[in-house]
């Protein structure tokens, strides 16, 4: 009796030890990042969203757009005039490579605060602000504020460029110009 339940300790060890050998616990999928070297020894990395089928969940600043329709929304007075926005992110091949969030606001004195967080689940997240009036031609620029792991030490610019293809559809193109600086704050 006491020999077959050493046995079975030990063949259940092997067992165990064979079972992880051959068989992938986690095998996640991380797709290659598509970076472009800028002349001044930055990168360039260019990401999009596909407008209506890669939103998640949206809420315009008169409330009057949920996605999804069940969502609550706080009927906070602070609220008032607060859009939010949840993305698939997407790199220039067209794959999903992350999340992004996109909030928009009245802000304060200053005037009205735009900001983006991209989600990269395999590199880190990247959180800009960006300056909430367009140019003529559709962009609108900013910069890197914040970073975690592989962002944590880079800094740089960050553009948005929306490209209509009309009722409620379209591209929002977003570019990272980064550079790497000295230690994270």
């Amino acid at each position: 009796m006491v020999k077959s339940f050493y046995f079975g300790i030990v063949f259940g060890i092997a067992a165990t030890v064979a079972a992880l050998w051959f068989v992938r616990v986690v095998d996640q999928h991380r797709e290659p990042s598509i970076v472009t070297v800028e002349p001044n020894g930055g990168n360039r990395e260019v990401f999009h969203v596909n407008l209506p089928e890669d939103r998640i969940l949206a809420r315009s600043p008169d409330g009057a757009t949920l996605l999804p329709e069940s969502l609550a929304w706080p009927a906070a007075p602070v609220l008032a005039g607060v859009q939010a926005e949840l993305y698939k992110l997407r790199d220039a091949n067209g794959v999903v490579v992350g999340v992004a969030s996109r909030i928009s606001g009245p802000g304060d004195a200053t005037g009205s605060v735009l900001e983006w967080a991209l989600h990269l689940p395999a590199r880190g997240t990247v959180y800009a602000t960006l300056r909430p009036g367009s140019t003529a031609d559709g962009y609108r620029d900013g910069a890197l504020r914040a970073g975690t792991r592989e962002f944590a030490r880079l800094r740089g610019t960050v553009t948005e460029r929306f490209e209509s293809a009309g009722d409620d559809g379209g591209r929002i193109e977003l570019t990272t110009a980064l550079v790497a600086m000295g230690e994270p704050e």
